[in-house]
């Protein structure tokens, strides 16, 4: 490769055995190599693996331009970003030339004047394949003069040329674009005007600008992204477009709660002391993830918004944090994350779930907190008995010692800044508690048992075992028939509000 870049003129590369192709050929001959050496080539794409890059690759093959259609937050933007690494890592063009012209095929004036011009001696330089990626985010104002150019008449009238004459166009994004892919993202919040613009580049390769019909054989490989089209009010992408562009690629959110993990895990930013002082549990992992799941089947949930995959990063993010400023105010060297620091989850969630009118009513905070809550219950499932089907078993109820406990008028409540020793005191004070955890996961360390020991009280409210009172910061618990009004709370505590959370008004 170093000496192919020494190469400075046309008639150095005409020497070697470089040959014009073009971009969908170029993308077609590199993926073949990659498939034959059982690459991978979209590295840090998880769960499309059997559904969206294999239709991916077909179309590349069948050197197709391609819409990638599907909700918010399922990696549209990263997998057309990917296609970079199919293109030849460095390609030639004419040094100077606007719109990078093949040294071997120019189609600009620039290209075709210097190519007679000088012949061999046309100086040539070298493009790296990041830098033949454009990407464009439709958006209502968007011109026509933005995508494909416009007149300059300064430039006409400074060199004394017709409007109709190509030297005077200015050139737009596509143009500027010739021999790379070009990334057209929310396609339909695209004006149908604008996207009309693009009908003739898709198919006859024309470009018209004010009315002057230009002939420029562009070279390009086109990328769409988009929602599907009866998501809101947004528009859509007019039907002779959508009829051009050959391949369509539908997307999806993660199939399993192991996929949006691995998912989560990868693109969640942590510092480094965040991930060597702060232990995260896999069931806090799988509690974040859950809480998408959930809100992709919830009844308060627009469905066809979506819940985009960067709520879990998010929220998996601002769950290290909440633990970790717990982990400051308190002067410790380490901690884990409880269940107490999904408080801190909760704007992460408000921010990225689109409310039908049902869930307006409900209101944003009381949403979220439900998700985490049907997020408890659905894991409870996994790690411990059914708290329903053990109080209607003849069997000995596991939970007996643990629910009469609280039914004997007692409570306890986890503050989201509790000390680690505190913390681990409230709960050993609930009798079974720990017993129970341990006849069932006999093998954690201290930490999980604790966690487990704070999940099964939650998992219990959930189940209207035990009620659960929402605190500023943190939670109480209590009998499930004794009101929580009743409760003689420490000094300390005579302001905490049991009926509501810090997030709602």
């Amino acid at each position: 490769m170093s000496k192919l870049l020494e190469i400075k003129t046309l008639g150095q590369l005409k020497q070697t055995d470089y040959r014009s192709r073009s971009v969908k050929d170029e993308l077609r001959a590199n993926l073949i190599a990659q498939l034959q050496k059982s690459e991978d080539g979209f590295e840090g794409i998880i769960g499309f693996e059997d559904t969206v890059i294999p239709d991916l690759q077909t179309a590349i093959l069948s050197r197709h331009n391609i819409l990638l259609l599907g909700l918010r937050g399922q990696a549209k933007t990263r997998i057309a970003r990917l296609l970079v690494n199919l293109l030849d890592e460095y390609t030639p063009y004419i040094e100077g030339s606007e719109l990078y012209d093949d040294p071997l095929n120019p189609i600009s004036w620039y290209g075709h004047s210097i190519v007679t011009e000088k012949g061999d001696d046309t100086p040539i330089a070298w493009l790296h394949r990041s830098e033949r990626y454009t990407e464009k985010l439709a958006t209502p104002d968007v011109t026509v003069a933005d995508l494909i150019g416009d007149v300059d008449p300064i430039k006409a009238a400074t060199m004394k040329l017709t409007y109709s004459d190509e030297r005077v166009i200015h050139f737009g994004l596509i143009p500027r674009a010739h021999r790379g892919i070009f990334v057209i993202n929310e396609l339909p919040d695209l004006q149908a005007r604008i996207q009309v613009s693009l009908f003739n580049i898709l198919q006859e390769k024309d470009i018209q600008i004010r009315g002057f019909k230009l002939r420029l054989p562009l070279d390009l490989q086109f990328v769409f992204t988009a929602n599907p089209e009866d998501y809101t009010n947004r528009g859509s992408i007019v039907t002779p477009l959508k009829d051009r562009i050959e391949s369509q690629i539908l997307t999806h959110y993660p199939r399993s709660v192991e996929i949006s993990r691995k998912i989560t895990q990868q693109e969640a930013l942590l510092t480094s002391e965040q991930k060597t002082a702060i232990e995260a549990d896999g069931l806090v992992k799988d509690l974040v993830e859950q809480i998408a799941f959930e809100a992709r089947n919830s009844e308060y949930i627009d469905k066809k918004s979506g819940v985009s995959a960067r709520l879990t990063i998010s929220a998996y993010e601002n769950l290290i944090s909440n633990a970790e400023r717990r982990m400051i105010i308190n002067r410790e060297a380490s901690t884990f994350v409880r269940i107490t620091d999904f408080l801190g989850v909760i704007p992460a969630i408000t921010g990225k779930i689109e409310l039908v009118y049902e869930g307006e009513l409900e209101g944003p905070a009381k949403v979220a907190n439900l998700l985490i809550g049907k997020a408890i219950k659905t894991l409870m499932l996994t790690f411990f008995p059914d708290p329903e089907k053990a109080k209607k078993s003849k069997s000995p109820n596991p939970y007996a010692e643990i629910v009469n406990w609280f039914g004997n008028g007692n409570t306890i409540a986890l503050i989201d800044d509790l000390p680690a020793a505190e913390y681990k005191k409230l709960l050993n004070q609930v009798p079974g508690l720990k017993a129970f955890v341990k006849q069932f996961h006999p093998r954690l360390s201290e930490n999980q048992q604790l966690l487990l020991m704070e999940f099964v009280l939650h998992g219990l409210a959930e189940f209207s075992q035990l009620n659960k009172g929402f605190l500023d910061n943190g939670f109480a618990f209590s009998d499930m028939f004794n009101s929580l009004f009743n409760l003689q709370p420490d000094d300390e505590d005579d302001d905490l509000d049991l009926d509501d959370d810090r997030y709602n008004n």
